[in-house]
């Protein structure tokens, strides 16, 4: 008996050691980010000369590969190099590398992906911070697509630095509702403003010889249930509402792949989903680029996905197994020859980006730079609207004042969700701390208060000469949907969360916290100079406190300079400008229909501004709208060419006047109203903006043009896209509410008939 124990012992440790080298290994992978060069060998691997090489090439290397080989392309890593992900996050506090598509007999180098919606988010083992930008939604705000092209650019240079060559990033998903969860991530609830923003961002990342990979496709607005959800649509909501920014940005962006959604589209996951990733994507949209999935749980089948056209399974082999495929090729499901495709069109994408000759001018001393920061800072500044101001703000920044902030975030480093758009900075300016270096500067007395007690807090603001009030949410609250005990199909099923509620996720109420409304309450009770500023990712209801106080400020997440921006505009160091890239309803019942636990949704033709323009709906906040510390003019709107045809371009103009006396930006907004449409379309839709810079009572000319085929709607029995010919509405001016707006008309004709 002895000597059997004495034997298990010894098999025990043997498996014992094995798993400890076992783990060692895997934890020197998970750390060791110098490991794959991601640039090609050129002395193994010729460069091709020009584009139509490239594809040769590919051809040439998926030629010489057996198809295990050609499979090993069309994933990220083994499962069993999957746990360096865990022991990235536990014990290195960081998103680690995953290498994906290397074939070193053939001399093909790797690619490595990181998320980067606000900044980059994998690091080398050498870095521990980042440039930290406002959020998506933010950004949008700022209605600023130079800038947002300028942000794309310093994160793919900060990626570069921390050997990555392929961005999840620009999200391009629309706000169809203000409790999406992930609203943070994207742009608003416009597919045009989302189209510019999305080309600004590809352009930006492209330029560095990035791989850019806008996400994700399509219909994700909804995140609770994003595993199990099936969304209902008619082809005219898909193609004219779901999709036109997901076209633009392909088209003219050009971008070198797309991540699909996790959601069913009419029943068919996306990764399986042909019409879309196959017919749609490629086949009408002419998209040369590789699609990837969305992680751990964007594929079901790998059939399926095959037949539909999904490139690359991400981030490890979970349907594209060797067995799977292999058998499905022996049965007559797929053929080889379907393998073929999705690896050559990859590599003669990804190959171009491998080739690049200027690996070495991203050095660490890229990140987080001094430019790099002051541009986090101006996109903060930028993205700020101002939505209330009854004669407080800018603050009166002389010496003696006695200044509070106050609330639970005021000095909280609050950037946004924790999910795959996180960005990790060590140098986080908090809102509290922004005031105080200012206030300091001037030699005013600060006091943070951010406890609890609403009595003490009031008992406060009453000896204070300004009153600064920090609310809203932080990840726990609102973002990606991080819950490992919930099981989200039975929740989706009851229609209800079933067990304990995760990490963000969609909101259930669009009202601030209770605690933030009593504080308010307690507040602006005792002290009428308050300044509200809200910190979040979307719209909110402020019916119950927002007549009580005098003004009311949006900051967003606003990235690691947020506090010395908010500082800034509150205290006129800056104008703000942003403007609101969605509408707030006056009341919540008139937004669609939105459940984070559902097994179903239909998504209606209608959101957002048309919506309320549809249904005569009055609006607490429009959308575009947004106050300035100085006030404009709107003048002369000029129509150069009324009379159109399908294939022309419309030419107009308007006059633009700061009229107060203090220089500014202002967003000047163009809509092409349907109202003699005989099918049913919205009363306007956003067909062009610009943001211009004015001095105290400089006046600027300020050109539009706007393609005819911009104005079409899709036939779905016809299945193509129409130009009515008739009359419509040309409207300019500084929102979409129709009481400032300016207004002509002109006619499109097929003078050819």
């Amino acid at each position: 008996m002895k000597k059997i124990a004495i034997k298990i012992l010894k098999v025990l440790g043997v498996i014992l050691v094995l798993l400890v080298i076992f783990g060692a290994g895997i934890y020197y992978k998970s750390v060791n980010y110098n490991m794959y060069e991601l640039q090609a060998d050129k002395e193994l691997l010729p460069e091709p000369e020009n584009e139509e090489g490239y594809s040769i090439l590919a051809e040439e290397l998926v030629a010489k590969m057996d198809l295990r080989e050609k499979i090993d392309q069309m994933y990220g890593e083994k499962m069993y190099q999957i746990p360096k992900l865990a022991i990235g996050f536990l014990m290195k506090n960081r998103f680690p590398h995953v290498y994906v598509g290397e074939n070193k007999r053939l001399h093909i180098p790797p690619w490595v992906l990181s998320d980067g919606p606000r900044g980059a988010r994998v690091m080398d083992h050498k870095v521990n911070s980042v440039t930290t930008f406002p959020v998506g939604m933010a950004r949008g705000a700022s209605w600023d697509v130079d800038l947002e092209e300028r942000i794309h650019e310093v994160i793919a240079i900060e990626m570069r630095a921390n050997k990555v060559n392929y961005a999840a990033t620009p999200c391009i998903n629309l706000l169809r509702h203000p409790a999406w969860g992930r609203a943070q991530e994207t742009y608003g609830e416009d597919p045009w403003l989302l189209g510019e923003f999305g080309v600004a961002a590809v352009r930006g990342i492209e330029k560095h010889n990035v791989m850019a990979c806008p996400k994700h496709f399509a219909l994700n607005s909804l995140d609770n249930s994003r595993f199990v959800v099936d969304v209902e649509l008619d082809e005219r909501t898909l193609r004219e509402v779901y999709l036109p920014h997901f076209k633009k940005t392909i088209q003219v962006g050009k971008p070198a792949s797309i991540m699909s959604a996790y959601n069913k589209v009419r029943g068919e996951y996306l990764a399986n989903n042909k019409y879309l990733l196959n017919d749609i994507l490629r086949n009408e949209w002419g998209f040369k680029g590789f699609v990837s999935s969305d992680w751990f749980k964007g594929t079901y089948d790998g059939i399926g996905s095959v037949k539909a056209g999904l490139d690359v399974e991400m981030p490890y082999q979970q349907v594209y197994k060797y067995e799977i495929l292999e058998e499905g090729i022996e049965n007559g499901e797929i053929s080889e020859a379907d393998i073929d495709k999705i690896v050559t069109r990859t590599l003669e994408t990804r190959l171009k980006y491998s080739f690049s000759d200027d690996q070495e001018t991203y050095g660490y001393e890229e990140i987080e730079k001094e430019s790099h920061v002051a541009l986090a800072r101006v996109a903060a500044e930028k993205s700020m609207v101002l939505i209330k101001n009854d004669n407080l703000l800018p603050l009166a920044s002389e010496s003696g004042q006695k200044v509070l902030v106050l609330g639970r975030l005021a000095n909280a480093e609050n950037t946004g969700d924790h999910g795959s758009s996180n960005s990790t900075s060590l140098n986080i300016t908090t809102p509290y701390e922004g005031i105080k270096s200012l206030n300091e500067s001037i030699g005013n007395e600060i006091e943070l208060y951010d406890g609890p007690d609403t009595q003490l807090a009031a008992e406060k603001a009453k000896q204070s000469d300004q009153v600064i009030l920090v609310v809203g949410y932080t990840f726990e609250n609102e973002g990606e949907y991080i819950n490992m005990k919930d099981d989200m199909e039975k929740s989706a099923e009851a229609g209800r969360l079933l067990g304990e509620k995760g990490i963000g996720g969609d909101r259930e109420s669009l009202r601030l916290l209770p605690e933030d409304e009593a504080l308010i309450e307690a507040v602006s009770s005792v002290n009428k100079k308050v300044v509200v500023v809200y910190v979040g990712g979307s719209a909110i209801n402020m019916n119950a406190w927002e007549s009580k106080v005098p003004s009311i400020v949006f900051a967003w997440y606003s990235g690691m300079e947020g506090g010395t921006a908010l500082a800034n505009v509150l205290y006129g160091k800056v104008n703000p400008s942003g403007k609101l890239p969605f509408s707030i309803a006056r009341n919540d019942s008139d937004y669609p229909y939105f459940n984070p636990y559902t097994l179903k949704i239909e998504y209606g033709y209608y959101h957002g501004y048309t919506l309320f323009d549809k249904n005569d709906i009055e609006v607490a906040y429009p959308f575009g709208y947004g106050l300035s510390y100085t006030s404009y003019a709107y003048n002369n709107l000029t129509i150069q060419n009324s009379a159109l045809t399908p294939d022309d371009t419309l030419k107009a103009s308007i006059e633009v006047t700061n009229t107060g006396d203090m220089a500014g930006e202002e967003i000047v907004q163009l809509y092409v109203g349907f109202k003699n449409s005989q099918i049913d379309r919205p009363v306007k839709l956003l067909r062009g903006f610009d943001k211009i810079k004015l001095q105290p009572g400089e006046t600027k000319v300020v050109p539009f043009e706007v393609k005819v085929e911009d104005l079409a709607w899709y036939d779905p029995e016809e299945k193509e896209w129409k130009v009515e010919e008739m009359e419509y509405e040309l409207y300019m001016g500084p929102s979409s509410s129709a009481d400032q707006l300016l207004k002509d008309e002109f006619e499109v004709t097929n003078f050819m008939k």
